[in-house]
């Protein structure tokens, strides 16, 4: 009886060990990624368009962080200067970076990053702007050609609620250097030819820059006069902002022009909530800020990251990218407490300044 019961013991001692590897193994994901550490470059394009430094890098970090203790990320931004960014990936590769996530400021001339880059063993996510004829492993953005859909639309909306048939659009478009710029313009475009508005101006703005815009939008006006053109399209909210600079500056309501915009800056929310801009794309920047850091954290550890993370396939003329293409969501007046407050992107506090107190309560957001 006393060796049963001996033997008992040993039987559930083993098991409690077993059971105790299993946990510790169970954990171990984390903590041995943890322990492994890895070195990743993140490379962001601008300053001029608030949301890289608001939003992607800091969102970024503390995911590569919440997963990875040990990992370190090297970050850059290049002001618009493509060869300073070149440097930039070089000085990173240098520090031993084994992962580039980079949103390019000149696409084009980005594959020179990405050459360099490969022939040293270093893996490529591009971040938010594809990166053509390029091998690189990963890419990680929204549809571009869906958000100028999305935009354009809700501006035919509006201005078709207002009675005005056949509108007049001054269309202000991003960088061509951007690879969106150019399908967020072609989705913007299909919908006002299919819905027979009128492209009476358009531009390609340098840089993303709002001051540019602005002098876009003087020429549009002094060109066109003020009542020649009946909508804004703006490819972005910081563009759209130097727009309605200049609207206001010859005495036109912006509101009365139903000016777009993208990104959900925090100044763009606000102007929509008083009725200067009509609405903004709130593209999923923390949840590719996110994605983005799941991929780059076993690539620097020299491992395949899960298959699930990038379900979509994007042709960059190289190769069928393995990516992820996230949803964007259109932001008025009517949804801005359920969408960017409610997900935390931005807080309502923030937004709800004295000057936008009493729209903020007309709108809900609290």
């Amino acid at each position: 009886m006393a060796a049963r019961t001996a033997r008992a013991w040993v039987r559930i001692a083993a098991v409690a060990v077993l059971l105790a590897g299993v946990s510790m193994a169970g954990c171990g994901g984390g903590s041995s990624s943890d322990e492994k550490g890895g070195t990743i470059a993140l490379l962001l394009p601008e300053t001029k368009t608030t949301r890289y430094e608001e939003q992607d890098k800091p969102n970024f970090e503390k995911r590569v962080h919440e997963i990875c203790k040990n990992c370190q990320v090297i970050y850059s931004n290049a002001n618009q200067d493509p060869a300073k960014q070149q440097q930039q990936a070089e000085a990173a590769i240098t520090k031993g970076a084994k992962v580039i996530v980079i949103s390019a400021v000149d696409v084009a001339s980005a594959g020179a990053i990405v050459r360099s880059a490969k022939q040293r063993g270093v893996k490529v996510i591009a971040y938010g702007r594809l990166i053509p004829n390029a091998n690189i492993d990963n890419y990680v953005s929204i549809d571009p050609y869906k958000v100028g859909q999305q935009q354009a639309e809700s501006q035919m909306k509006a201005l078709t609620a207002k009675g005005q048939s056949n509108p007049r659009i001054v269309m202000i478009n991003g960088a061509p250097t951007d690879s969106n710029a150019k399908p967020y313009k072609d989705g913007a475009a299909s919908i006002f030819k299919q819905q027979g508005a009128r492209i009476v101006k358009s531009y390609d703005t340098p840089d993303w820059s709002p001051d540019k815009a602005q002098q876009e939008m003087d020429q549009s006006i002094t060109t066109l006069g003020k009542a020649g053109f009946d909508g804004v399209y703006v490819a972005n909210d910081g563009m759209a902002s130097g727009a309605i600079a200049a609207l206001e500056g010859a005495g036109i309501n912006p509101g009365s022009r139903s000016v777009t915009g993208q990104d959900a800056e925090l100044a763009g929310v606000q102007r929509i909530l008083v009725g200067k801009q009509l609405m903004t794309v709130y593209q999923p920047i923390i949840q590719i800020a996110r994605t983005s850091a799941e991929l780059a954290v076993p690539l620097a550890q020299g491992k395949k990251p899960p298959a699930n993370l990038t379900p979509d396939a994007v042709d960059n003329g190289q190769k069928k990218v393995p990516s992820a293409l996230l949803d964007t969501t259109e932001i008025t007046k009517s949804n801005v407490d359920q969408t960017v407050v409610k997900d935390g992107f931005l807080k309502a506090q923030d937004i709800c300044t004295a000057a936008y107190a009493s729209a903020c309560k007309a709108a809900g957001v609290a």
